[in-house]
């Protein structure tokens, strides 16, 4: 019951900001630049604030990348290498089963069940999850296509806010410095709107979407959310990290797949898939984090 409790208002939120795009409440432009404000300042603030403030010794653990990563890894290369003996080319259907949307579902959920302690496992993660998982999707995609790989394009995901966030909240923190008190508190407030607004995007992302899922995505969502939770759970075991970083870390990747998934897509069959995919694990996770998180004793 307390599962169900700390995650049904994450899930309320998204509904509501679904049923207001469905609605047509608010613009397609009035909801890109919500989406644009929330990425590029709110969500990069509350990172920012979050890790300056963490302890990131305890966060700093090679085992704790190690226990998500390779997983992750591990069933991107799977998912991709079956998908392309099927389709006879290179595609993010591996992405979307190993690309955990962890910055709007997990951040959140982290947050409320396991407490604001817990969240410098969670940054820990996220300094490396879309960078590692980007990369090597683009590596892949370059590589299935026969065209060079490009710098630029690696470089790319490296240049992104919410990583800009996270590198400046550490530098700060390992600078053991503070901001100015009227800095703070200005950072503390833009934060605190950045969830909230978060999920509201991603629930009118949704609403764009129609849920069609074909037999690929089926497998893909729960690929994502029972395969992968599943062998973190087992590795992070095997390494033996304490009961509370692998809790995080099952939690995490017990998310829905994330919707810059689709910013890998190429072709219109692609496209279908991982839009089912996103939207069907979205779904799915409101019924599968509670069990994750029951089976984990929370």
């Amino acid at each position: 019951m307390a599962a169900v409790q700390a995650i049904l208002p994450i899930f309320l939120v998204i509904v509501l900001g679904y049923w207001i795009g469905r609605r047509q409440w608010v613009t397609q432009e009035a909801a890109d630049g919500l989406s644009a404000l929330t990425f590029r300042l709110l969500m990069p603030l509350l990172l920012f604030t979050g890790i300056a403030r963490a302890d990131l010794a305890q966060g700093l653990s090679p085992h704790l990348l190690l226990a998500y990563f390779v997983p992750a890894l591990a069933l991107f290369a799977l998912v991709s290498l079956l998908a392309h003996r099927r389709l006879g080319r290179a595609s993010p259907l591996g992405l979307a089963a190993a690309y955990s949307n962890n910055v709007l579902i997990g951040v959140p959920l982290v947050a409320a069940v396991l407490g604001a302690q817990s969240m410098v496992y969670v940054f820990a993660i996220l300094v490396f999850h879309s960078l590692l998982l980007f990369s090597v999707q683009s590596l892949y995609a370059a590589f299935g296509a026969g065209e060079k790989v490009r710098a630029q394009t690696l470089l790319g995901n490296l240049v992104n806010p919410l990583i800009i966030g996270l590198v400046l909240g550490a530098l700060l923190n390992l600078s053991g410095l503070t901001l100015p008190q009227p800095l703070g508190r200005a950072a503390d407030w833009l934060a605190g709107a950045g969830l909230p607004c978060a999920l509201l995007v991603l629930g009118l992302g949704l609403s764009r979407f129609r849920l069609m899922p074909n037999r690929a995505s089926w497998a893909l969502a729960l690929a994502k959310l029972l395969l992968l939770p599943a062998l973190v759970f087992w590795l992070a075991g095997a390494l033996g990290l304490p009961d509370a970083a692998r809790a995080v870390l099952v939690v995490l990747a017990a998310c829905p797949s994330g919707v810059n998934v689709l910013g890998f897509v190429r072709a219109p069959e692609d496209s279908r898939t991982v839009s089912a995919t996103v939207f069907l694990s979205t779904v799915l996770a409101a019924v599968g984090l509670p069990l994750w998180l029951t089976a984990l004793n929370l």
